[in-house]
């Protein structure tokens, strides 16, 4: 079975410390505290440090605007727009912007459980019918099935192949596998690589 959202209609939650707000698409499974994976979409409105979460795996990808994330007021990564970046969850990070407002897409996986991968495409892309996985509509237009996404947009599944089609010029699509550790089977193909 096959999710859809749309970032624009998410349940927004504020941070505590008032520097920006999340919209989450899905914390797995539902209803539970200790979550094995979850996908968010973020608001970054000032400076603040990321809350820690021991044991998680977290991948960031900058959607708008402009982030470095600091370890002990050093610099560790200056975020990339629609490149993913990957850190543990237990790492003490700041993240101070360099715009009015950023936004970003947030996957995180239970490490003893779950583990995740991430990337940009730009053509056709099928997903294998064993893994979880989500899409997220950068920008222009992409089909599933009879289904059409367009920017801020996408998905989420637990299982089934899933393929999604650009239908305009300047379509970017970002995806993510999530699979049970331990794992090496193929998760996304196109027809050009294999995504594994």
């Amino acid at each position: 079975m096959i999710h859809w959202y749309d970032s624009r209609t998410l349940p927004v939650s504020r941070w505590r410390n008032g520097g920006g707000d999340t919209r989450e698409i899905i914390s797995f499974p539902p209803d539970v505290k200790d979550f094995d994976w979850r996908i968010s979409i973020a608001t970054i409105a000032a400076d603040s440090d990321f809350s820690l979460f021991p044991g998680v795996d977290r991948i960031i990808t900058l959607l708008n605007g402009g982030v470095t994330l600091y370890r002990q007021d050093r610099i560790c990564q200056k975020l990339v727009l629609n490149q993913p970046f990957a850190f543990a969850g237990e790492e003490i990070i700041t993240a101070r912007i360099t715009a009015v407002s950023s936004s970003d897409f947030n996957i995180m996986t239970r490490r003893d459980r779950f583990c995740a991968r991430s990337g940009i495409s730009t053509q056709s892309l099928t997903a294998a019918a064993s893994h979880c996985g989500v899409v997220y509509v950068i920008s222009g237009c992409w089909q599933h099935g009879e289904t059409r996404l367009s920017t801020g947009q996408g998905a989420w599944w637990q299982s089934g192949a899933k393929t999604f089609v650009p239908e305009s010029g300047n379509a970017q699509l970002l995806w993510a596998r999530i699979v049970p550790q331990p794992t090496s089977a193929v998760a996304f193909k196109t027809p050009q690589q294999l995504i594994a």
